[in-house]
């Protein structure tokens, strides 16, 4: 698992991560952005800021299980939304989904996804100790 942290001397994250987090002895894994698509790549959520971050961090959690990793192994987070007011909610979605010691995160505002209809992409690193580490099924 991550050790994530604040470092002294900053402010305290105002959100829904960490200011930092170290990768332990394990296997680093980089997932992909995913949106909100369900496993047929039905769109979930339509105009729903809430249940579209629901829905990639389901897509993650899958990523995770496949190579024996579980949300609590995630170091970082990049966040992409196209519009920043939403932000409260996907916070709230979040606070559903991490917990503390929550990971480093980067939130970026973008013009648009790769459809116009999604809302929010994720990506993340994880870091999956080496003895639940598994070749994905």
């Amino acid at each position: 698992m991550p050790q994530a942290f604040n470092a002294p001397g900053l402010p305290e994250p105002f959100g829904i991560f960490s200011g930092a987090a170290w990768e332990p002895e394990g296997k680093v894994l980089h997932i992909s952005g995913y949106v909100s698509q369900d496993a047929e790549g039905n769109l979930v959520g339509v105009g729903d800021i809430k249940a579209q971050t629901r829905q990639v961090l389901k897509n993650i959690d899958t990523v995770l299980a496949s190579v024996g990793a579980n949300v609590s192994d995630i170091a970082r987070v990049t966040v992409y939304i196209t519009d920043m007011t939403m932000l409260s909610e996907i916070h709230e979605a979040r606070a559903e989904y991490f917990e503390r010691p929550y990971p480093a995160s980067t939130l970026v505002e973008v013009s648009r996804l790769v459809r116009p209809e999604y809302l929010i992409e994720i990506d993340a690193v994880a870091v999956v100790p080496f003895d639940r580490a598994k070749d994905p099924s």
